[in-house]
């Protein structure tokens, strides 16, 4: 039976024995494993450097950092730099060894041991990722933040760890600790723009020079790479500075500096240097980024990137003192409702054409708007590129040229003076002065647009050839206008002997290796004005700014010439306002121009400033900057003569009809010995003076016997130099009626000696109106020996009864012949002739026959008078209709013909008469 009992078998059968561990087994594995893991260990390594090699071929390029390019002024004194990153690259042997040791002590104290991985960081940083639970803490190298910050992104991953390590250890591979530290110092960012230690030594310090730096200064930019917003000392100086005592610690206890040296370093409180505001010098970068690409080809992405060093024409203190006035709202006209009023300006230096300075608006921003590249009207400023330079450039007129102040009508166009007042003439200088329209418009005209257009051109003054063909150009009307930079260049010509310079902000430029890549040379071009014209220009434009003149407020105590200009609004109601002011001036070193004006003029927006105003613009500016510079002169040219002055004008001219010699007798001072003058005379009927002279004399009392009965005429007389045949302008007006007058007309005896024959003929006509009788007369005079002949027709005068009116005028001619002298003047030779007569109005209806009377004859040669005869005719009748009427006389006598030209003997008052004053004889 069964029982729960064992059997003596089951009992007697052996346990089994626990093997045992044992040590050489344990060794065993833990070489295995040593091993296996050296195996990976390599194999990662290899893949590191592998991995690390090809990242660095594939990007070896971004190894060249971007560098900024710096710009310096006409001086060679740093002005600017131009950035995407502000980066100056700083080689090995710039850096200082105590620089060196502030960032090792910092970053990586056993970058001299690694080959690029700290593995007891790589611990030391694991430890504290795990109890952060995340990849709280880097523990990398130098070299690892110089890979990460070239090649990588900064996010904390372990796979962008192990990337980073890669990289670290290739670029131990094939670069020397030097090399690599000099990378991560230029490469490093430390807040407030400023890449790499040099742009921050600059940006913290106002130090160029690392070697500069004290020891305060190195540990405060060691200090700034762990967190730059936060230890960089413009943002938080106190941060800044307990974060520069751990650096200075971190020195100390690495026995790079002493305790005094640390103590000391301490202690120092940091003061932020003065530096340029950001805005500063921006309209002139903007200038110069735009012309080394439109004549060097270099783009603002290489200028910005490749650390060139840019030598420009720029004076610091005049262009700091240009922005400084356009922005002091004082020079300027309130705000309209959604515009401020705009300006511009530029300044040219007169001998090489370089940019001193350069505004481009009150409110200019970077890579803005810049109103000095923008055309503009320029107003009564393009007059001496335009009208004077042109004129006087042709010979035919100097300052003193007198030119008409009319108001004329040009095909449709009618130009007006600013005051509405017309002077007659002015010479050129008054022209300028008072900027007055008409005599540069009519001159403009005188001398054809096409020539004033040339002129503007190679003046570097843009006109459309089609649309600016007109005499609106004279007065600014231009299509499209002028840059104040064009007029600034333009104006530089007159100050430098009529040669134009190319305008140019860019001397040369170097690339970082210190190779030119860019030079600019001046072409010197033959001179676009003589430098006459140019010296006389100057004269004409110094006027201005003296008292009298538009420009006063532009002068200074300087040497200053300049020309105003104005555009007129042309909106309904607001004509008396501006559209755009100006003033372009010049000192014989620079030339400027100022723009004041509306970016968009209408009814809200529109000037209402003194015209002056840019003039008080150029002077503040111009005085200021060059206040330090020695004062020059402008100097006459050699070989050119100043313009003569002309004859003083002639004053207390007088006229009176004589009723005994039918004729006005006019009389003034005389102005001066040698002098003569020319009359000039116009009926009530005609509007202006005739621009010729109806006579030049050298006397100072003439009698006009050509007038007409029942005219009123005017008079005036200009004195003129012989020598140049400048004008001193006309007189003083005065205005004479000739009454009605129906006597005869007796002409005025000629005295003298003489031998020879003289022969006279005289004719007249005459015409009336109404019944009656017709008589005419003529009557004459003449002495003289010899024998003569003459023969004459007198002039009828028809007299009635009636209704209507008639008038008639007659006209005698005399001639003489011979061969005479005289003392004291010029006379006439003997002969025969007759004067004019006259015919009084008839009235009433019918007509008269011609009178008839005298037959020709001789007188013996002996001096007594010629007898004159009279016709009569005869009677008319007729019914109440208009009828005319003629009479003839004849009779013989001696005529008295005057010199048409200044003679150089004098005598007694001469007789004019358009019809008789010309004769022949021997003095």
């Amino acid at each position: 039976m069964a029982t729960g009992k064992k059997t003596n078998a089951e009992k007697s059968k052996p346990k089994k024995k626990k093997r045992k561990f044992s040590t050489g087994r344990a060794l065993m594995f833990s070489f295995v494993a040593a091993v296996v893991a050296l195996i990976c260990a390599l194999g990662v390594y290899i893949f590191i450097i592998i991995n690390g090699d090809k990242i660095l071929k594939e990007n070896i390029d971004k190894l060249d950092m971007d560098e900024a390019s710096q710009v310096y002024d006409v001086n060679g004194a740093e002005a600017a730099v131009l950035y995407r990153e502000n980066r100056e690259i700083v080689l090995a042997e710039d850096i200082p060894l105590k620089l060196q040791q502030a960032f090792i002590a910092t970053e990586d104290k056993r970058f001299g041991e690694h080959s690029g991985i700290d593995f007891l960081g790589i611990g030391r940083a694991l430890v504290k990722d795990v109890i952060a639970r995340s990849a709280a803490e880097g523990g990398s190298t130098i070299t690892q933040q110089l890979a990460k910050n070239l090649f990588l992104s900064s996010n904390k991953t372990f796979f962008r760890k192990a990337t980073e390590m890669s990289i670290a250890v290739a670029l131990e591979n094939n670069f020397t600790k030097e090399e690599i530290l000099t990378k991560y110092l230029n490469r490093i960012f430390f807040g407030n723009r400023a890449y790499g230690v040099k742009a921050a030594a600059k940006k913290y310090f106002g130090v160029s020079d690392l070697k500069k730096l004290e020891l305060w200064q190195m540990a405060t930019l060691a200090a700034m790479p762990k967190a730059p917003s936060t230890y960089n000392p413009i943002s938080n100086p106190e941060k800044s500075k307990e974060r520069r005592t751990v650096v200075l610690k971190l020195m100390e206890d690495q026995k790079y500096i002493t305790a005094d040296e640390r103590a000391k370093a301490e202690a120092v409180e940091y003061v932020a240097p003065k530096e340029s505001g950001s805005k500063d010098y921006i309209a002139f970068l903007d200038y110069v980024i735009s012309e080394a690409s439109d004549l060097y080809g270099l783009s603002e992405d290489e200028l910005l990137r490749n650390g060139y060093k840019i030598y420009t024409t720029m004076d610091m203190n005049a262009q700091k003192i240009m922005e400084q006035t356009f922005a002091n709202d004082k020079f300027f006209q309130k705000d309209g409702p959604e515009q401020k009023m705009q300006g511009a300006m530029a300044i040219v230096n007169n001998k090489d054409g370089g940019l001193v300075g350069i505004v481009g608006g009150r409110d200019y921003v970077l890579r803005g708007l810049n109103r000095a590249t923008v055309m503009q009207q320029p107003g009564s400023s393009i007059k001496p590129i335009l009208v004077y330079a042109p004129a006087l450039e042709s010979g035919k007129y100097t300052p003193y040229s007198m030119l008409e102040d009319n108001e004329s009508n040009y095909n449709g166009y009618t130009p007006r003076n600013y005051d509405g007042v017309y002077r007659g003439q002015v010479n050129m200088f008054e022209a300028v002065r008072k900027s007055i329209n008409a005599p540069a418009v009519w001159l403009l005209n005188e001398i054809k647009v096409t020539t004033g257009m040339k002129f503007a051109e190679n003046m570097g003054i843009p006109l459309d050839p089609v649309k600016d063909r007109n005499l609106a150009i004279s007065l600014g009307g231009m299509t499209k206008g002028a840059t104040p930079v064009q007029m600034a260049a333009a104006y530089s010509a007159f100050a430098n002997n009529g040669y134009l310079n190319t305008t140019h902000s860019i001397v040369k430029i170097l690339n970082d290796k210190g190779a030119e890549v860019a030079t600019f040379k001046q072409e010197r071009k033959s001179p676009v004005m003589s430098a006459k014209t140019a010296y006389y220009m100057t004269l004409l434009m110094q006027a201005v700014v003296e008292p009298g003149g538009t420009g006063t407020a532009a002068k200074f105590e300087r040497p200053v010439a300049g020309k105003t200009g104005s555009t007129q609004n042309v909106i309904k109601g607001l004509e008396k306002y501006n559209r755009d002011l100006w003033f372009t001036g010049y000192t014989p070193e620079w030339s400027a121009a100022v723009w004041l004006g509306f970016d968009k003029p209408d009814a809200k927006h529109y000037v209402t400033m003194s015209s002056g105003a840019p003039a008080v613009i150029f002077k503040e500016v111009m005085q200021k900057s060059l206040a330090k510079r020695p004062m020059t002169q402008f100097t006459k040219p050699d070989g050119v003569a100043d313009p003569v002055a002309p004859p003083k004008g002639v004053g207390e001219l007088k006229a009176e009809y004589v009723k005994e010699s039918q004729g006005v007798v006019l009389s003034w001072t005389a102005v001066g010995e040698g002098t003569s003058y020319q009359i000039f005379r116009k009926e009530d009927k005609d509007k202006d003076f005739a621009a010729e002279p109806i006579l030049s004399t050298t006397a100072i009392e003439i009698k006009d016997i050509s007038v007409k009965p029942g005219v009123t005429y005017q008079y005036a007389v200009a004195s003129v130099n012989p020598n140049n045949a400048a004008t001193g302008g006309k007189s003083n007006a005065v205005t004479v009626a000739v009454p009605m007058d129906n006597g005869a007309v007796t002409g005025p005896n000629g005295q003298g000696q003489g031998q020879g024959q003289g022969q006279g003929q005289g004719q007249g006509q005459g015409q009336g109106q109404g019944q009656g009788q017709g008589q005419g007369q003529g009557q004459g005079q003449g002495q003289g020996q010899g024998q003569g002949q003459g023969q004459g027709q007198g002039q009828g005068q028809g007299q009635g009864q009636g209704q209507g009116q008639g008038q008639g005028q007659g006209q005698g001619q005399g001639q003489g012949q011979g061969q005479g002298q005289t003392s004291g003047g010029v006379k006439p030779g003997t002969g025969t002739g007759t004067t004019p007569g006259t015919v009084t109005p008839g009235q009433g209806n019918g007509t008269t026959a011609p009178g008839t009377g005298g037959q020709p004859g001789t007188t013996p040669g002996t001096t007594s008078p010629g007898g004159a005869t009279s016709g009569t005719g005869t009677s008319g009748t007729g019914n109440p209709a208009a009828g005319t009427g003629s009479g003839g006389g004849a009779g013989t006598g001696a005529g008295s013909p005057v010199p048409t030209s200044p003679s150089s003997t004098t005598g007694a008052a001469g007789a004019v008469d358009p019809a008789a004053k010309t004769g022949s004889g021997t003095r």
